[in-house]
């Protein structure tokens, strides 16, 4: 692997920076009070291609490789990571999944809505009863003529309440487990479909959560993304590459945790000079660096290896585990740097903490990234 940037990757990186430090930070803090960001940045990220990051331009997609992709949602993740979010789940899950495993008409129906920010995607597949044991997901889609009628709940659903369309994953078959799973593309104005706004985040505050209900919501069958019986393979594909995107926006978190402890550090007097001159805060600073670089090369690796065309799962579990841990690490010590500033909203490192904190519990839970890592090496199910 070159771990050195081409220059269309650097400039890539540049103008996400530039962007993320015109249009997100100046706005984060108040976003995060007001439990909402400002649904401007939508159309604003897709202006400059970032909604459309690796779908192929004739769908109306930016290109780019994955590792530019990674870069991007690194500074996005450094200057908001709910604004990350909106980006990681709307491209990285659905987007991605549709250029991925959908036929040609879908392809054409939404990868230019998406790309362009004319439409979100969101993710359904948590329930009130099933997180980390999706294969034993409860809602159904019954097949009536050339339709199915779809009946459940869908919990914690990211850009639940902007998006346009749901990739939404449902029981199809008597079989147990993830054999009867199936995944549909479900427009999110269908009849049938309400959606509730989830209050009260510790983290992502600004990023849209909510509830889908499922009330004989009626779609095509041509809504069906891959074949009848294999919506749990699309969801697991999605969600190993979903996870670079979330070590990504760690890393971000990260990285700012570092830049935060480094600037207080430097002009904060105790004890009649800077803090930065204690050596118990520099060793505090000292493991935020280790952390960033760290989780940043875990993360470039899977990136390298989607690019080319490698094995990355296993990689991805690895990158995800480490840099969400990490990120938690990184902000509790800026924290710490701060002292009582901390502590307060005025300063980055609370955001930061409680941000970082869900990113160890969705998109597969640390405890079950190291249970998918450990059967990799051994070979031997845990589950």
């Amino acid at each position: 692997m070159n771990l050195e940037l081409s220059e269309e990757q650097s400039a890539v990186r540049r103008l996400a920076r530039e962007f993320a430090e015109r249009e997100i930070v100046p706005y984060a803090a108040e976003w995060d009070r007001a439990e909402s960001v400002d649904r401007a940045v939508v159309k604003k990220l897709a202006a400059l291609g970032f909604l459309g990051l690796t779908v192929p331009e004739e769908y109306g997609g930016s290109g780019g490789d994955h590792l530019s992709y990674v870069l991007v949602t690194e500074e996005l993740g450094r200057a908001d990571s709910a604004v990350r979010g909106i980006v990681s789940v709307s491209l990285g899950l659905v987007a991605k999944t549709v250029a991925a495993w959908g036929n040609e008409e879908q392809k054409r129906t939404w990868l230019p809505r998406l790309c362009s920010g004319d439409a979100l995607g969101c993710f359904g597949l948590t329930e009130p009863g099933t997180g980390s044991d999706a294969a034993n997901l409860a809602t159904r889609a019954v097949r009536e003529g050339d339709s199915y009628v779809l009946h459940g709940t869908k919990m914690f659903i990211s850009n639940g309440t902007w998006a346009d369309v749901a990739l939404l994953f449902a029981r199809t078959g008597e079989e147990p487990g993830h054999r009867g799973v199936s995944a549909f593309l479900v427009p999110t104005d269908t009849p049938g479909l309400t959606r509730r706004e989830i209050h009260g985040k510790l983290g992502l505050r600004g990023q849209p959560t909510a509830e889908l209900v499922l009330d004989g919501v009626r779609v095509p069958a041509s809504a069906l993304l891959g074949p009848p019986g294999k919506g749990f393979s699309v969801a697991m594909s999605a969600l190993a590459k979903g996870r670079m995107s979330v070590a990504a926006g760690c890393v971000g978190i990260a990285q700012a945790a570092l830049d935060a402890a480094v600037s207080y550090a430097a002009h904060r007097e105790q004890f009649g000079k800077p803090i930065a001159q204690h050596q118990l805060v520099q060793e505090l600073i000292a493991d935020i660096s280790v952390d960033v670089d760290a989780a940043r090369l875990l993360t470039w690796r899977v990136a390298d290896l989607i690019d080319r065309g490698q094995p990355f799962a296993t990689e991805s579990s690895t990158a995800k585990l480490f840099a969400s841990e990490a990120a938690v690490r990184a902000a509790n010590n800026a924290l710490q740097v701060h002292g009582g500033y901390g502590y307060i909203d005025e300063y980055p490192p609370g955001k930061l903490l409680r941000d970082a904190r869900v990113a160890t519990l969705y998109e597969g839970t640390s405890q079950i990234q190291k249970l998918l890592i450990g059967r990799a090496r051994t070979g031997v199910s845990a589950f």
